[in-house]
């Protein structure tokens, strides 16, 4: 007798179940709990870890996201912009910088910009050594977020541009105060994940040279795990990096919803 299609599906499903169950049951078992308790969940070495680690590693963390989130915003309103003129020379510059940054790897661009822009030209990055990783930040976070922003600012619909037109404003009125406004709204969601990626690419910081009171979070736990001889800082910094980012990603897939919805 043939099995039904339901009942099909549903063993399937079962026996999908009994595999994960199965798999985590055998890493349960094998693995070596004291060992990571060791090497990764030494409470003492956590408890000296505080403030520290909040007030140092974390602060610079999302402050150099978030000096680097307002550079390359700006810096990608503009690229966008020029890749939407219709003069030439503007539009061939916007393609190339937006090729050329999101096609390298960001920990490239911060070397180049932090030991190879001084060395070439005698110019010295202020602010460093930590000026130089965020100025090479912002490049690439231009380069990505033009892309986005100029995606939103064509999903603008044709009539809302025709109208204001009509009214009398001019294409720059109606850019500033029409187009880019509700080319934002639609482009919340995906600036906000550029925001978490943002976050993350702060840990190549340490390329450019850091001090003590200059550390990262990525920096930081690197360094008192060497000191100390024991990973448990490294993952309370992973600990940390989700604090953040987690809720952030739930707040951008709310937002996506919400946006899929109105639409």
């Amino acid at each position: 007798m043939a099995i039904r299609r339901t009942t099909r599906r549903r063993l399937v499903r079962m026996a999908l179940y009994a595999l994960f169950a199965v798999l985590v049951a055998v890493a349960a078992l094998t693995a070596d709990w004291e060992s990571l308790a060791n090497n990764f969940l030494r409470l003492d070495i956590a408890r000296d870890q505080f403030p520290q680690i909040i007030t140092i590693a974390l602060r610079n963390t999302l402050l150099f996201t978030v000096i680097a989130f307002a550079g390359g915003l700006l810096l990608g309103i503009l690229l966008a912009l020029m890749k939407l003129s219709s003069i030439g020379p503007y539009r061939w510059f916007a393609t190339a910088y937006i090729e050329l940054f999101r096609g390298l790897p960001a920990l490239l661009t911060i070397f180049a910009i932090s030991f190879m822009l001084p060395i070439a030209f005698g110019v010295r990055v202020p602010f460093a050594p930590a000026g130089g990783a965020l100025v090479g930040l912002i490049a690439v976070a231009g380069a990505y977020m033009a892309e986005v922003i100029r995606a939103g600012i064509q999903a603008v619909p044709k009539g809302q541009t025709e109208a204001s037109r009509s009214l009398g404003m001019s294409p720059g009125k109606t850019m500033v105060f029409v187009t880019l406004p509700q080319g934002f709204r639609i482009i919340i969601p995906p600036m906000t994940n550029e925001f978490v990626l943002l976050l993350k690419d702060t840990s190549l910081v340490f390329i450019a040279g850091t001090t003590p009171l200059l550390k990262e979070l990525t920096t930081y736990a690197r360094d008192q795990s060497s000191a100390l001889g024991n990973s448990t800082v490294l993952l309370m910094a992973a600990l940390l990096y989700l604090v953040v980012t987690v809720p952030l990603t739930r707040v951008a897939a709310y937002l996506e919803r919400r946006l899929a919805r109105s639409r």
